[in-house]
């Protein structure tokens, strides 16, 4: 059953290893970025680029799609593509690397639709393999991912 907030909206209190997947409640876990996160466009960019320089796109993900929530409706888009970049990463981390693929060309479809530096984050997930090595995934897209919008 999935944990749930005192007005009923699902939330996932388990705790989650460095690779998002859950642990076990009451073990230590990574920390985690609150659910009520709603990050400007800045604050997003800036906490993204720190986990995915720390290796830790779960964690990214997180931040995307806390912007992505918050977003004006003609930005949403890119927000949740940036958030199935770093899943994908997230899954070649696991060893997923079909899931990789998936997740890395559905968000760099919608990320590539903005252009500009988005382009570029687009070009380094799309060009990903399954058998790419996931730390120099995880650099190609920090590097090509703007620090400011």
């Amino acid at each position: 059953m999935r944990d749930r907030d005192t007005e009923g909206r699902p939330r996932n209190a388990r705790p989650r290893d460095a690779f998002g997947r859950p642990l076990p409640y009451g073990s230590d876990g990574m920390p985690r970025v609150p659910d009520d996160y709603a990050p400007t466009t800045e604050q997003a960019l800036a906490d993204a680029r720190r986990f995915l320089g720390e290796g830790l796109p779960f964690n990214a993900h997180e931040v995307f799609e806390g912007r992505w929530k918050c977003a004006p409706e003609a930005e949403r888009d890119l927000w949740q593509g940036l958030a199935q970049i770093c899943v994908g990463l997230t899954h070649l981390q696991r060893g997923n690397g079909r899931g990789a693929v998936t997740l890395l060309a559905r968000g760099a479809a919608k990320v590539q639709s903005f252009g500009g530096a988005y382009d570029e984050v687009g070009k380094a997930a799309s060009g990903l393999g399954q058998d790419a090595d996931p730390a120099g995934a995880v650099a190609l897209v920090l590097d090509a991912l703007p620090a400011r919008p």
